[in-house]
C-alpha cells in the first residue's frame, strides 16, 4: 500500500511538472541504438568495408579495355630517335620525305586490349585476407560502440530516475513542512506558542521549496543527458520504477562474469589482426607479378600503299580514311619485377611489426583497466549491498523519531526546533534510501560495463 502511495504521487508530480512519456530502458537502449550518430556513422563504416572486400575480390579479374579513336593530320616521317616522356608525342608513321608537306587524310584504330595477372605469389589473396580482417574490425568497432552506448544510456536512466525519487522525497518533506506551518500559526494565533514558532515554520517551508526547485532542476540535467544519449528531440520522460526496490538477481548469485571477451578487447584484438595482416601483405611485394596479355588492333587510313613514290595518291574522304583495312593480333606470357621492390617493402615491414606491437600494448593496458574496474565493481557492490541493507532502518527509526516529536510538539512538549530536526532527519534518511537503491544498480552496471555481458544486466528488466 505504501508502494502505491509513492507511486501514486510522483506520477502526479511529475504530471504537474509538464513529463508526457514514460519511458522503459530497454526502449530507451533501442531508440538511442537506431538514432545515436556514431551508431549510424559506424554502421555505415562496416557496410563500405563489406563493399570493399567485394571490390578486392573483383581487383582478380583481367583487364579488359575497348578502344576507338578516328584522327584527321598529316603523317610526315623523320628518321631520328625519340622516347614517348610521360606520353608526351604522337604517332603518325609515314615515308621520310626530303622535303614538309601538308597532305592530311583521315585515320582510325580499333583495339581490344586484354591484360591479366594471373599469378601475383600470394598478393592478390593477401589484399583479400585484408579486406576480410577490415570488415571484422568494422564490425568489432560497432559492436563495442554500440556496447558502451548501451552503458550510456542504461546509466543516464539510472541517474534520471534516482533524480526522479529525489523529487518525490522532497515534496513528501514539503508537505510535511506546510503542515506544521499550519499548525504553528493556528496556535500562535490561539496564543499557545510565541510567534517566532510561525516565523521559523515559514523559514522551514521556503527552505523546502527551494530543495524540491534544486530537485527539479537536477532532473531536468539529467532528463536532458538520456536524450542526448537517446537522439531524438528534447522532451521529457518518466523512468520506470517497478523494478528499483528490488535488487539485480545476479547481483545475488554472483554470476556477472563472462567466458567471452568484451567487445572493446575484440576491437582491439581484430585491429592487431588488421596489422599483422598488412604484414603478410607487404612481404608479398618481394616477389614478382606474372600476366596475361593479348591485343587485337585494326587500322584505317586514307593514305594509299603508293604514297611513299606517290604523294598524291591519298585520299581526303571520311569513309576512305576510317574504314578498316589491316588488322593485327599479339598475345603472351609475361613477367615483372622490380628488384629494389624488396629493400624499401623491407621497411614497411619492420613499421608495421611495430605498430601491431604497439597495437597489443593498448591491448594490454585496456585489458588491465577493465579488470581493475571489475575489482572495484565487486567491491562498490559488496558496500552498496551493505548499506541496503541499512537504509530502511534508517528510515524506520527516523520516521518513528518524527512521529513522536510531532506529537509532542502539537502537545506543547517541545519546541519547533527539536521538531524541524527530525524532520530534516527523515529527509536526509529517505534521500539516503533513495541513492542506496539505485547505487547497487549502478554498481552492478559497472561490473556488468568490466565484463562486457550486457544481458546480465538488461535481462533483469
Amino acid at each position: 500500500m505504501y508502494f502505491k502511495k509513492i507511486t501514486l504521487l510522483f506520477f502526479l508530480i511529475l504530471a504537474s511538472n509538464g513529463y508526457s512519456q514514460t519511458l522503459s530502458l530497454k526502449e530507451a537502449i533501442k531508440t538511442g541504438l537506431e538514432n545515436y550518430g556514431s551508431i549510424k556513422a559506424k554502421n555505415n563504416y562496416a557496410s563500405a568495408s563489406k563493399e570493399t572486400l567485394k571490390q578486392s575480390r573483383r581487383d582478380y579479374l583481367p583487364n579488359l579495355n575497348l578502344s576507338a579513336q578516328q584522327d584527321y593530320g598529316t603523317i610526315n616521317g623523320q628518321n631520328g630517335a625519340l622516347y614517348g616522356f610521360n606520353g608526351l608525342g604522337t604517332a603518325s608513321s609515314g615515308p621520310a620525305l626530303p622535303e614538309q608537306n601538308w597532305n592530311s587524310a583521315f585515320g582510325a584504330l580499333y583495339l581490344v586490349n586484354m591484360n591479366w595477372d594471373f599469378f601475383t605469389f600470394g598478393k592478390t589473396q593477401e589484399k583479400i585476407n585484408l579486406a576480410k580482417v577490415d570488415v571484422q574490425a568494422k564490425e568489432k568497432d560497432l559492436e563495442q560502440e554500440m556496447f558502451q552506448q548501451k552503458i550510456k544510456i542504461s546509466a543516464a536512466y539510472l541517474n534520471l530516475l534516482a533524480s526522479q525519487r529525489l523529487l518525490i522525497s522532497q515534496q513528501k518533506n514539503l508537505s510535511r513542512a506546510e503542515v506544521f506551518k499550519k499548525t504553528a500559526v493556528a496556535r500562535v494565533k490561539n496564543g499557545l506558542l510565541a510567534g517566532v514558532d510561525s516565523t521559523l515554520a515559514t523559514a522551514e517551508v521556503s527552505k523546502a521549496k527551494i530543495a524540491l526547485n534544486l530537485a527539479r532542476n537536477f532532473v531536468k540535467e539529467q532528463n536532458n543527458k538520456l536524450v542526448d544519449l537517446m537522439g531524438v528531440a528534447p522532451q521529457d520522460f518518466i523512468a520506470d520504477t517497478l523494478f528499483v526496490n528490488q535488487i539485480p538477481k545476479e547481483v545475488l548469485r554472483s554470476t556477472a562474469s563472462t567466458d567471452s571477451l568484451h567487445p572493446l578487447l575484440q576491437f582491439y584484438k581484430t585491429k592487431i589482426d588488421y596489422s599483422n595482416q598488412q604484414v603478410k601483405l607487404y612481404k608479398r611485394f618481394y616477389y614478382p607479378t606474372m600476366s596475361a596479355f593479348g591485343v587485337l588492333q585494326t587500322r584505317a587510313s586514307g593514305f594509299e600503299t603508293g604514297y611513299a613514290v606517290d604523294q598524291s595518291n591519298f585520299s581526303r574522304n571520311y569513309w576512305d580514311g576510317v574504314n578498316p583495312d589491316r588488322s593485327n593480333y599479339l598475345v603472351g606470357v609475361g613477367i615483372t619485377w622490380n628488384l629494389t621492390t624488396p629493400f624499401r617493402a623491407n621497411k614497411q615491414v619492420t613499421s608495421q611489426k611495430f605498430v601491431s606491437q604497439a597495437l597489443q600494448e593498448e591491448y594490454n593496458q585496456a585489458s588491465r583497466e577493465l579488470q581493475s574496474q571489475l575489482t572495484f565493481a565487486e567491491d562498490k557492490i559488496k558496500i552498496t549491498l551493505e548499506n541496503y541493507a541499512e537504509a530502511p532502518i534508517q528510515v524506520n527509526a527516523a520516521q518513528r523519531a518524527y512521529i513522536q516529536k510531532s506529537t509532542l510538539y502539537k502537545n506543547g512538549l517541545t519546541d519547533l526546533t527539536d521538531l524541524t530536526q527530525t524532520m530534516f532527519t527523515l529527509n536526509r534518511a529517505e534521500i539516503d534510501r533513495d541513492i542506496v537503491n539505485n547505487n547497487v544498480w549502478q554498481s552492478f552496471l559497472l561490473k556488468v560495463a568490466a565484463t562486457g555481458n550486457f544481458d546480465l544486466f538488461i535481462n533483469e528488466f
